[in-house]
């Protein structure tokens, strides 16, 4: 099994989603690839006097969305097949940033109709794993890649903003390393990219960013397993989890639970009434996301919630 690098370069850069994007890299089912990552808006070198200077050339329209490194093409992988991905050491750069900027409806509801926006450009020490802001305020990170997909079936130029059944911008804090990412296979290759680091987020990543981070070191190993899977999930070292994404968060709720009820009635063997009572003991239902226009649900099943036979 191959140890293999992609560096955040042009040629391995994209700020968007498309199955027309040429293979950064080949690699064999197995193979690992060592990622480097630019921050989510393209900085050039930790920010300073606002406007921050930005990774060139980028593309107008093309390189508008978070900065992506990738794609990884994976033989073997085929259309309705799933892609593994077992998430490995995740090691931030030495500088972070947070953006708070409510706008519209929400905003005013939280009393900041008015207000400006709020910028803290953090000091990331990735040997202790601690974050700085200017005022001595230090947090602990748990740093996470918000940006994990694979190219969409459909043709054309996609945003990276919203998350899909193909993966993307998810934003799910537990997509930590020692956690398995398993994404639906749209195109021949998969065509998988990873960007959008983050050092901590909470669950809603409420403000719109978390502490966005470059990442020098992004460990990922990929599998193909050939069945079907209608959308994303995920195992963490304690529970599965199943995502719904939609701009109406009901309906991204019913859809994170449709994952969680396939998942037990493949585990447990039990009818689709008998699954959704036992979801209903056993399964919490969190918010992701509410700021990336599909708005993001993650079920989760610990696995101790249910007996096994």
């Amino acid at each position: 099994m191959a140890l293999n690098y992609l560096t955040a370069i042009r040629s391995t850069l994209h700020g968007h989603w498309s199955r027309e994007l040429p293979p950064a890299i080949t690699i064999d089912a197995g193979d690992t690839v060592r990622f480097a990552c630019l921050d989510a808006m393209w900085c050039d070198g930790r920010p300073g006097v606002w406007p921050w200077k930005r990774f060139e050339p980028r593309q107008p329209e093309l390189d508008e969305g978070h900065a992506l490194t990738g794609p990884v093409f994976v033989r073997g992988a085929k259309p309705g097949m799933t892609l593994e991905i077992a998430i490995g050491e995740i090691v931030p750069d030495d500088w972070g940033w947070t953006w708070s900027w409510p706008r519209g409806e929400r905003a005013a509801e939280l009393g900041l109709a008015d207000a400006p926006h709020y910028v803290q450009v953090w000091d990331v020490d990735p040997a202790r794993m601690v974050a700085r802001d200017g005022e001595g305020l230090s947090m602990p990170l748990w740093p996470f890649m918000g940006v994990m997909g694979v190219a969409p079936a459909e043709a054309g130029v996609h945003s990276t903003t919203p998350p899909r059944v193909w993966g993307g911008n998810i934003d799910c804090k537990e997509l930590v390393a020692g956690t398995t990412l398993y994404l639906p296979i749209g195109v021949e290759g998969a065509l998988f990219s990873v960007g959008d680091g983050h050092g901590l987020q909470g669950d809603g990543e409420v403000c719109g960013t978390a502490i966005e981070c470059p990442m020098t070191r992004v460990d990922l190993t990929f599998n193909v397993i050939d069945r079907p899977l209608t959308a994303p999930r995920a195992k963490t070292a304690e529970a599965w989890i199943t995502f719904g994404f939609d701009p109406d968060l009901n309906r991204a709720s019913t859809m994170a639970l449709n994952g969680m009820l396939d998942l037990i009635q493949e585990q447990h063997g039990v009818d689709r009434s008998k699954a959704l009572g036992l979801a209903s003991l056993a399964v919490d239902l969190r918010i992701t996301q509410v700021v990336n226009q599909a708005q993001g649900v993650h079920a989760v099943l610990r696995f101790d919630a249910l007996p096994t036979r």
